[in-house]
């Protein structure tokens, strides 16, 4: 009797788990902040022609939240399906809930590279030229739940300045996301901004991926108004991330779907990912266990 019993118990969880793959209608995107949200929008639009058939629901919709920790809040609370998130703030989702999503995939920088850095920018004309001339000057940072744009520069700057971010800069504060964080720099609201770069190419064109590289294509930064002061040790590329609670079967054809994105549909892969990257590679949360140790020791949850 027993036997039968959870013969049954499992054939029932089997038919939960098949209605609710058939169930899923709509899958929903959601899109970090740091930039202008109608250039979000229309980067991650193209997802929304090809994916559904592929995944099988019946729409997709994308979610743009003013910053990192309204993404990091929607996974927490199973109301997004999917999302690309900094190292920083998938360690944030870990450490709060960790079975709530998966990280499944992250990029590839066209050196083979799985890393991107945290750089320090300063207008040309201000006359610094390295990070010793930040002394005693306003530093600003991206995003409080950014890996370059805050947490790796304040676990790894105390190295190279000898002491306390605290203590060696005059005042930190935060620019509301990378992009406006860059803009803030160039107004001279900070003397100087950590942002995010593959540091792969030239400086003058922003490198080859990143926020200075996008900001540079959107035709909204000159890079010859920007120096760089400083760059932080390779940093894990962010992962994409899905709910863990979707179905095998829907995670499996998504997955795929962004395997095979890089050729089925390269512009697609380029707006979504913003500069040049050469496709994805598996992950896990074992990539990012250094993050997630950095974050938990430094900023917590």
């Amino acid at each position: 009797m027993l036997k039968n019993a959870l013969l049954g118990a499992v054939a029932l969880l089997a038919l939960v788990g098949h209605a609710a793959a058939e169930d899923l209608k709509e899958f929903r995107v959601g899109i970090l902040g740091g930039e202008n949200e109608a250039d979000r929008l229309r980067n991650f639009q193209c997802l929304s022609e090809k994916l559904p058939a592929a995944i099988g629901v019946e729409k997709v919709s994308f979610f743009p939240a003013a910053d990192y920790d309204g993404v990091v809040q929607g996974l927490l609370g199973g109301t997004l399906d999917y999302a690309e998130l900094g190292a920083s703030a998938y360690a944030k989702v870990y450490l709060a809930k960790a079975d709530a999503v998966e990280p499944i995939l992250t990029t590839v920088q066209t050196d083979g590279s799985t890393g991107y850095h945290s750089i320090m920018v300063a207008r040309k004309d201000s006359g610094m030229t390295k990070l010793e001339d930040m002394k005693g000057k306003k530093l600003g940072f991206a995003d409080p739940d950014s890996a370059s744009g805050y947490l790796v520069p304040l676990v790894t700057l105390p190295e190279s300045i000898g002491g306390p971010v605290k203590e060696y800069f005059s005042e930190t504060g935060f620019g509301g996301g990378h992009e406006n964080l860059v803009l803030e720099v160039v107004k001279g609201t900070f003397a100087a901004g950590t942002t995010w770069g593959s540091g792969v190419g030239e400086f003058k064109d922003g490198y080859s991926s990143g926020n200075l590289r996008k900001m540079v294509d959107k035709g909204i930064l000159d890079m010859d108004d920007l120096v760089e002061l400083w760059r932080s040790p390779l940093i894990p590329n962010g992962p994409i991330v899905v709910r863990t609670s979707l179905s095998d079967d829907v995670k499996a054809k998504f997955k795929q779907f962004m395997v095979d994105l890089p050729k089925t549909d390269p512009a697609c892969f380029s707006a979504i990912q913003g500069g040049d990257f050469t496709g994805y590679t598996e992950v896990n949360e074992e990539f990012y266990k250094p993050i997630i140790d950095a974050r938990k020791a430094t900023i917590g949850g």
